[in-house]
């Protein structure tokens, strides 16, 4: 088949500069805003709120109340200090508090949009699949943002990790000192093997580095393979190729569950979910999927991908349902187990998100765009066979799911001081025009579509 490459134009670099300088604007002034207009005063009746709030929880919960005093499981002193401010409400979170954590679940949700990339690329070749070899090329040029975020990763932890992580506050491993925190002392080596709490956290960036490593060097791995079985043909490259997608699934399995505890899970260091990992990853894979589609109909639309059909675009857009309704499931019965247990130290991670005048509304409106919105959509037949609908739900979904990170992060770290706003706008519109920058670029500079992969004729007459 002749060979189709994607002309990265004058044109689109236009419009992402645009998006980024926008971005930038927006940042700013939001930035601005922030520090003028009384968010001194709106965050000292939010710290009010949220310790009654909390007292109030507490207050239903008597009988439990007094299980989590001994381990520090104090609701106002201990949960109330990690969601909000270390020292009790002398530091005020402000305007650049919410820029740090902008930053953090930009990070977190592009790494996983890029991993979900190297993730569905792999499993094509792991399973043996065939109708999805013409679209392949989208997903892998989705893995190059992997080595930027890995940067952005570790500099915005060892710059910010303190407006971040309550854990990483020295004096909560004093034993004896006005901010002894037992619980979280007793966590210590996950964050600082082999050196004592409060120092450097040895084991935690290690962790960062070396998942980021494995990533980074799989990936190239599986492009340079990719580039040689077009160049030269034949099976030997493709069967290589296997091989590395196994190893990244082994890798990946691991280290996606412990980079979802480590940079979110840990935010909220009193509470822990034994089914966060999967959540995160259904989250993550969505969106993944969605960007996916969407790729995949915009190139159609432009003369591109000139051999996918509707039959595939019904594939991707089933993926795309089901794995909606994938993460509906985790979502509900992580909240159902732990919401109606109405355990304090644990049904606070909700009572912060679902009881906020803050993120109540987030809460539901995560809900609508990322279930109830596309499985409306996306149910029939037809719907996802056609562009406009698919476009719509993932447009929708992608959106959706960057709220989703959003509520993780936020009420743990800037408590009733987060907003929405310009801020939040800003550096999504930063961190989403730099990240498409870097897909476009790697996606024109190879075939868009594999010219020599062995199941090219299974992909052209894939049909369901």
């Amino acid at each position: 088949m002749s060979k189709e490459v994607f002309d990265f134009s004058a044109g689109i670099k236009k419009k992402l500069a645009i998006a980024f300088i926008s971005g930038v604007v927006l940042l700013l002034v939001g930035s601005l805003l922030s520090s003028s207009g009384g968010h001194g005063e709106e965050h000292a009746e939010g710290d009010h709120a949220e310790l009654a709030e909390a007292g109030d929880h507490g207050t239903d919960h008597e009988t439990e109340g007094d299980h989590g005093e001994p381990a520090g499981h104090d609701t106002d002193d201990a949960h109330g200090a990690e969601a909000g401010d270390h020292e009790g409400g002398d530091h005020e979170k402000g305007w650049f508090d919410r820029v740090v954590i902008d930053l953090w679940v930009n990070n977190v949700y592009f790494t996983g949009l890029a991993l979900i990339g190297l993730f569905f690329f792999a499993i094509q070749y792991a399973a043996q699949a065939g109708w999805s070899t013409y679209i392949l090329r989208i997903p892998l040029s989705m893995a190059s943002w992997i080595l930027p975020a890995g940067v952005l990763m570790f500099l915005t932890f060892m710059i910010f990790n303190h407006d971040i992580f309550h854990w990483t506050h020295s004096d909560l491993y004093e034993v004896g000192g006005a901010h002894y925190d037992e619980l979280i002392a007793g966590k210590a080596s996950f964050f600082y093997l082999p050196l004592e709490g409060g120092s450097f956290p040895v084991f935690f960036v290690a962790r960062m580095v070396i998942f980021f490593g494995a990533w980074v060097l799989l990936f190239r791995r599986l492009r340079t393979l990719s580039n040689l079985e077009d160049e030269l043909g034949g099976t030997t490259y493709w069967y290589k190729m296997r091989r590395a997608s196994v190893a990244f699934l082994l890798i990946f399995a691991v280290s996606s569950s412990v980079s979802a505890w480590d940079w979110i899970m840990s935010i909220d260091t009193h509470w822990f979910s034994t089914m966060f990992g999967w959540y995160v990853f259904a989250s993550w894979f969505v969106a993944g999927l969605a960007l996916i589609t969407l790729m995949t109909v915009l190139l159609k639309e432009a003369g591109y991908l000139s051999q996918v059909t509707s039959n595939h675009l019904h594939d991707l857009g089933k993926f795309v349902f089901a794995f909606s309704i994938f993460w509906t499931y985790i979502w509900f019965s992580q909240f159902l187990l732990i919401y109606y247990a109405n355990i304090p130290e644990e049904s606070v991670y909700f009572v912060e998100r679902f009881l906020s005048d803050k993120y109540a509304p987030v809460f539901f409106v995560n809900l609508i765009m990322n279930f109830f919105f596309p499985f409306l959509v996306l149910i029939t037949r037809d719907a996802k066979r056609l562009n406009v609908f698919l476009k719509i739900a993932c447009i929708v979904i992608i959106l959706g799911h960057w709220i989703d990170f959003y509520l993780m992060v936020t009420p743990g770290t800037l408590g009733e001081s987060g907003a929405f706003g310009l801020t939040e706008i800003g550096t999504y519109l930063i961190f989403g025009s730099a990240f498409l920058f870097v897909v476009l670029k790697a996606l024109s500079s190879a075939a868009l579509v594999p010219k020599n992969h062995p199941m090219l004729e299974e992909a052209k007459h894939h049909h369901i």
